[in-house]
This record gives structure tokens, C-alpha cells and sequence, in this order.
């Protein structure tokens, strides 16, 4: 009778060692179940206590947690194992932009199926709620009233509208209907906002790295880039955006608060907060893009710049891209004081975003719908990110960096810096592999050693795939050794 206390206490010991052991050879992986505990007593001949004292453990030491009603998981954590890259340098001039036959062609491979996407950050299309959607659309398009056969002219789909201001008092906003207008997605919204506050040659601050699509928005316009030091957790250096209003002519400022495309960066509420408050003082638009801000792995819903807006200065820019459907090129923004205005620019630019989708999603989100699908979502999506920043970690070649976000589901990986992330893109299309290769983030092409990684698809196959990359970035140290620079 006194003995037994101590064996039991080194038997859950002991078993909860071993799930450790298994979790960390990739037996059990971020995200998915272990065994239950009846399970486990049954397999392991052990009693539910010990089974429940080892799972205790493991929570304890940060390996699993607790789902009510569901089981034990392991975490959705990232490794440690890793560094972060560090804050970007940036030019201290505005640069026009350039990178557009290698986004075009990186976009090509996109559409590619013979490819294991790991370049293009599109969704995951199972992870989709396409099906519900569109068994919604085929109804409204069998009952056939007048509404979805006219015109959405701006500020669009009323239904939709509404149902858009609801959602956003968790960030934050306090919205009417009123003060939302439907776009043809985000990248719309961006590119509208673009024209409404600035002129060609404008200088635009922008996160640095920053995603190609925008870039290509300011090519496209006209517009010169003015990239800001940013951080791979916190954002846009604030104190970096003020000395460059201070010392140069800016007109617009643009950042994609959070979990930023290439980075993950999710800017703090409190620099959010002094972010609005400095383009305030100097009376410049922010732009703000928001398209990832739903997928949050864990705690609450992160703010929006908008949300600290008192004075109609910042362009809040969305869409149901990233967490719904991107077929349905449905987004919205919020302009605040540039209304009047962007909704000109909508009009005259393709009239209006089309009805039928526009309604589908409303009804999709007035019965809960959305919400469901979401929290769904973000935890299939936290443990892909969490697997391949794992694999890099296992994979890739000493001196290599990955971000930790907690939210969206691209990685931003840091090669050593012997390595060209354009030869890695040459080098992997032979194996069946698409990435994007860092050059495409900067307006001054500077990310040689980066690269952009799309957890959205995570598989067996991508598993393998990211360990080929860790193959080919280590033989280019061979090649640089056998060939060095003069």
C-alpha cells in the first residue's frame, strides 16, 4: 500500500515521456488528436488515472491541450527551434516599382495542378465553404427575384452590408451600413483607395516585405514605394514610419495589420493605436488590409486600425477571400471620409461587384454560418502552419530562419545567406515544386535569401516537397564553395 503512490507517479511519468517522444518524431503532429484516455488505459494496460496524470504532464510542459468535448491535441504551437528573421533595412528613398514578369510568372505556376503549391497563398480549396455557398446561390438564382438581376451599383448589396458592420465590432468598429462599400475583393479595395488619395508619383509608405499583389497595384498606378523597417511579430516600425514622413513627401500609408502576406506580423493594439494617432497629426490617408485578420489561431480577434479612427482618415480594406471562398471575388471597404469618392471610382471602374454572391454570402453569415466555418478553419490552418515551420526546422540547412505567426497561413523563411531564393524557384519547378521566391516582396528586390512558404495546402506531399527545398538550398552551398563570387 505504501508502495503504490510511487509506482503509479513513475508509471504516468514514464507515459507521458513516451507521447512526448512521439509528438516530437512527428508521430502525432500539431493539431491532431492523441489517444484518449480510455484508449490509451485500454492499450497501455494502465488505469484512467495514470492516463489522466500523464496527460496532465504533457499539458503542463506545453505539448497537448485540452478540447472540451472533443479529446486531448497536440498544440498548434511553432517550433522554437528556429530564430526569427530580423527587422528589415530598407532604402531610405521611394523607389518605383518593378517585379512584374516574375510575379506573372510565379502566378502561372499557380494554376498549374501538376505542381505542389507552396508558392501562391491561396486557400486550401477543401478548406473552402464553396459547397454551402453555392447550394445558396442556386437557390436565390431558382427564385429568381428582381434584386439579384440588377445592378449592385455602390455602395452594393444592402444585406451584405449590414451583415459586414455586424462583424466588425469585434475588431473594434462601430460601422453602419452606410459606411461600407462592396468591392471586387480586397485587391480592389486597395486599389481603389490608391486612386482616391493619390496622384502619379506619389510616394506610398508600405510595410517592407509587403505583399507582390499590392506592389504590382503601384506599378500599375504609377506610384512610388517607400519601404519601413518591419518586424516578423509586431509589424511596421512606428518610430521608422515618423522619421520617413518627417523627411520625405508622403501621401498615403499602407500596411496589412494582421498577419501581414509574406510575414504573419500582427501589429500590436497599443501601436495600432499610435499608428493612427501619427497619420493623424500629419493628415495622411492609412490604407489598411484586414483580409487575413479572421484566421487568429488563438485568444481573441485582433483589432484594426480602424477602430482608432476618429477622423475618416483610415481605408479599411477586406474580403472573404482568404477565409470563405476566392471564386466569389467579394470584399468591402470602409473609406470613412474618401466615400463619396471611392464610390465614383467603383462605379467607373466596373459599375458594381456582382449580386448573386454578394447575397449568398449574406445569407451565409445571417445564419451563423461564417462563424462556424471559421472557427473550423483556424484550427486546421494553425496546425499546417505549425507542421511546416516543423519541417523547415527539420529540413532546411543551418542558419535558417522562420516567422512564428499566429494567424493566416504563409511562412517567411530566411535562407542562409549564401543562398538565392530566384535559383531555389529555377531549381525546384523540375521537382514539382512552386515557391515564392523572395525578390517578389520589395519595390528593391532585396529579399535575395527569402522566400515565401503556403501552409494552406499541408499534406504528405507538401511534407516531402519542403524537404527537397532543404535539399536543394544546402547543394547551393556546394555550388557557391566550387564557385565563389570574385
Amino acid at each position: 500500500m505504501i508502495e503504490q503512490p510511487k509506482q503509479e507517479a513513475f508509471l504516468y511519468e514514464q507515459v507521458a515521456s513516451n507521447i512526448a517522444d512521439l509528438i516530437r518524431q512527428g508521430t502525432f503532429r500539431p493539431g491532431e488528436r492523441v489517444p484518449s484516455v480510455r484508449q490509451l488505459s485500454r492499450q497501455r494496460k494502465i488505469s484512467i488515472t495514470t492516463v489522466l496524470q500523464a496527460y496532465m504532464l504533457l499539458e503542463e510542459q506545453g505539448l497537448i491541450e485540452t478540447r472540451p468535448q472533443s479529446g486531448y491535441y497536440v498544440r498548434s504551437r511553432l517550433a522554437m527551434g528556429l530564430p526569427e528573421p530580423e527587422i528589415s533595412t530598407t532604402a531610405p528613398d521611394p523607389t518605383r516599382v518593378s517585379v512584374r514578369e516574375l510575379v506573372m510568372m510565379v502566378l502561372e505556376d499557380s494554376t498549374n495542378p501538376g505542381l505542389i503549391q507552396l508558392g501562391a497563398a491561396i486557400p486550401n480549396p477543401e478548406l473552402i465553404a464553396a459547397g454551402k455557398l453555392n447550394r445558396i446561390l442556386a437557390k436565390l438564382a431558382r427564385e429568381a427575384k428582381g434584386e439579384i438581376n440588377q445592378y449592385d451599383i455602390p455602395p452594393g448589396n444592402e444585406a451584405l452590408r449590414i451583415q459586414i458592420a455586424q462583424h466588425a465590432v469585434e475588431p473594434g468598429c462601430n460601422l453602419t451600413p452606410a459606411d461600407v462599400v462592396t468591392t471586387s475583393g480586397c485587391l480592389e479595395a486597395i486599389t481603389l483607395s490608391l486612386r482616391a488619395v493619390c496622384h502619379p508619383g506619389d510616394a506610398v509608405a508600405i510595410e517592407s516585405p509587403m505583399y507582390f499583389g499590392i506592389l504590382q497595384v503601384l506599378e500599375s498606378l504609377d506610384l512610388r514605394a517607400l519601404e519601413i523597417p518591419t518586424h516578423p511579430r509586431d509589424g511596421i516600425s512606428v518610430p521608422a514610419l515618423k522619421f520617413a514622413i518627417e523627411h520625405n513627401p508622403i501621401h498615403a500609408c499602407l500596411v496589412l495589420s494582421n498577419f501581414n502576406n509574406p510575414l504573419g506580423s500582427c501589429i500590436p493594439d497599443e501601436n495600432k493605436q499610435e499608428l493612427v494617432e501619427l497619420i493623424t497629426d500629419h493628415e495622411i490617408p492609412l490604407i489598411e488590409g484586414d483580409v487575413c485578420g479572421e484566421l487568429y489561431f488563438s485568444g481573441t480577434r485582433p483589432r484594426v486600425c480602424k477602430a482608432y479612427d476618429h477622423k475618416g482618415l483610415v481605408l479599411l480594406c477586406s474580403s472573404f477571400s482568404k477565409d470563405l471562398v476566392s471564386g466569389y471575388r467579394v470584399g468591402w471597404i470602409v473609406p470613412g471620409r474618401f466615400k463619396a469618392t471611392i464610390e465614383w471610382l467603383k462605379y467607373t471602374t466596373n459599375v458594381a461587384t456582382a449580386s448573386l454572391p454578394q447575397l449568398a454570402i449574406a445569407q451565409f453569415m445571417a445564419s451563423g454560418g461564417y462563424d462556424r466555418h471559421l472557427r473550423s478553419i483556424r484550427r486546421i490552418y494553425a496546425s499546417f502552419v505549425a507542421q511546416m515551420s516543423q519541417a523547415v526546422m527539420r529540413y532546411f540547412p543551418q542558419g535558417t530562419r522562420v516567422t512564428r505567426p499566429n494567424g493566416g497561413f504563409v511562412l517567411w523563411v530566411q535562407l542562409p545567406d549564401y543562398a538565392d531564393s530566384l535559383e531555389l524557384y529555377k531549381q525546384a519547378l523540375p521537382a514539382g515544386i512552386t515557391l515564392a521566391p523572395g525578390y517578389m516582396f520589395s519595390a528593391t528586390q532585396q529579399y535575395h535569401n527569402f522566400l515565401r512558404l503556403n501552409a494552406a495546402w499541408w499534406s504528405y506531399e507538401a511534407e516531402k516537397a519542403v524537404r527537397r527545398l532543404g535539399e536543394l538550398v544546402a547543394e547551393q552551398e556546394g555550388l557557391t564553395e566550387k564557385h565563389p563570387t570574385s
